[in-house]
């Protein structure tokens, strides 16, 4: 049996104790206690399943010390991103249970009989409910965000759905604690057994996947892992939705106002946002289109070439971005305005790097250079004018955002965004896309292969709406619908009725 075990990003060295790879006898038993309690979960009310989440948020914050110096070594990730993340992650689980208390997330709809409409109908209601149990694929650059008790555990368990997490090898320690401290809050707090589970090593992933109880899939990782994934969900005889969160580079587009009005503060902001967490974000900005001859990439290497060495959160991560890098500057015609040369150290440091490539070029080499490079890199694209910015903007595949630096009354302006806009799930103007915040109107998704589902968000209030599917009841005697469709309305939810919000 494989073990998995931290390492140090900064050293190298192991940390923590070995945690086995779970069998595959232990992952049928998971996902059994998940579909055992399935039943009870869905049937609890809103108000209970929303203490089960404030119980989690509870716990991460009473042992908030204990955690962040676990992720710290095991990712390396340090102060202040640890703390921030670990108030963000239980900000989520209480969030969610907002969400529950509110109740307009089941889109409880009614519709009476009406003998006049065309065609004529008897007395309709319709709402959600949940899916079932929801397999969870926990990501390696956010230990707590997006890991045991992050966003797609907390908006499936707010649906109603028990989760079994499929730990990350790059923190596993980690991994385990929280779930010990999860099951311990969500037994004290009532919740059934099988709520949720934790199963750790390589083979687990497909067996959860393919198990017929699982019935959707929630991941955060790599474009190859999964669309793997991908295609074991929609390969089973009973296909199951699966949610991916992979690959992107979010496009960046700089305009000729904005350089010569604030070329210095856009390039800071640029070296600050593509070398945070060590370019380890899904949202870093990995194109920037800038006005050819601008001067833009002299500001930009003035402040990126100070950089001190930053580690990666694991060997392989690193060893495949300096393969990214070399690839791209294979490509004829790409540039090095910051070279970023292998290290020789122990532990799994890297030096950010800048490449700059005009806009034809780009677009000609879009497969290779709009590709994401996963680490400190940025690729500066050199337009001549509106045409060819507007031919390598398409160039770029589906993102999770695209930003737009421009000036009041920029003449630029209208056209990029109408052209992000088709290419991405969230717009920027005048800002950074690092940094997601945790609302009702945020949106993380975008077109592939920045999402699997670009009709859904991995973050904020609706992505809860992906583990719940509708169910439509004709002419059902009161006694026997569910309390969301009851006439008295008793759990007090708003609700559309005869096409009118109540």
């Amino acid at each position: 049996m494989s073990l998995n075990q931290g390492v140090d990003p900064r050293t190298g060295q192991p940390v923590g104790d070995p945690i086995p790879d779970t069998g595959p006898e232990q992952v049928r038993s998971a996902v059994r206690r998940a579909a055992d309690c399935a039943p009870r979960l869905a049937g609890m009310p809103y108000a209970d399943r929303g203490r089960l989440l404030n119980a989690l948020a509870t716990a991460l914050r009473q042992h908030d010390d204990e955690l962040i110096e676990l992720a710290d070594r095991e990712t390396a990730l340090g102060r202040p991103r640890l703390p921030g993340e670990l108030a963000r992650t239980a900000a989520q689980l209480d969030m969610f249970a907002d969400v529950l208390r509110d109740g307009a997330f089941c889109e409880a709809v009614i519709d009476r009989p009406d003998a006049n409409a065309v065609p004529p109908h008897g007395d309709l209601r319709r709402m959600l409910v949940p899916l079932g149990p929801v397999a969870v694929f926990a990501a390696s650059n956010f230990p707590f965000a997006f890991s045991v008790l992050g966003g797609d555990t907390a908006s499936a368990l707010a649906a109603g759905c028990p989760v079994v997490v499929k730990a990350h090898p790059g923190h596993p320690g980690l991994s385990q604690r929280v779930a010990d401290l999860a099951t311990e809050a969500l037994a004290e707090a009532g919740a059934p057994d099988g709520t949720l589970s934790v199963v750790h090593g390589y083979e687990a992933g497909p067996a959860l996947v393919t198990d017929p109880s699982i019935r959707a899939v929630g991941f955060t990782g790599s474009t190859g892992g999964g669309r793997a994934l991908y295609d074991l969900a929609v390969g089973r005889d009973d296909p199951i939705p699966f949610y991916g969160e992979l690959g992107s580079v979010n496009p960046v587009v700089v305009t000729e106002a904005a350089v010569e009005a604030r070329g210095r503060e856009i390039a800071e902001g640029l070296a600050g946002s593509f070398r945070l967490g060590t370019g380890q974000f899904c949202t870093k900005p990995g194109v920037v289109l800038v006005p050819a001859d601008s001067g833009f990439d002299a500001q930009v290497a003035d402040v990126v070439r100070p950089s001190e060495p930053t580690p990666m959160l694991t060997a392989r991560m690193r060893d495949a971005y300096q393969a990214g890098l070399a690839a791209f500057t294979d490509v004829p015609g790409v540039r090095a305005v910051v070279a970023a040369e292998p290290l020789d150290a122990d532990g799994h440091d890297v030096l950010p790097a800048v490449l700059a490539v005009d806009a034809e070029t780009f677009a000609a080499h879009a497969d290779v250079l709009a590709g994401e490079c996963f680490g400190p890199v940025t690729v500066l694209v050199e337009y001549r004018d509106r045409d060819s910015l507007h031919r390598a903007l398409r160039a770029v595949p589906g993102s999770l955002t695209g930003s737009l630096h421009a000036e009041p009354g920029d003449p630029a302006a209208a056209d990029v965004v109408a052209t992000l806009r088709d290419g991405v799930g969230r717009i920027i103007v005048n800002g950074w896309p690092t940094g997601v915040a945790v609302t009702w109107s945020q949106h993380h998704g975008g077109p592939w292969p920045a999402t699997t589902d670009p009709l859904h968000t991995s973050v904020g209030a609706t992505a809860i709406r992906r583990f719940l599917r509708p169910v439509s009841y004709q002419d059902v005697p009161d006694e026997l619908l569910p309390a969301e469709l009851q006439d008295a309305n008793p759990l007090g939810l708003p609700r559309r009725v005869d096409g009118a919000l109540t």
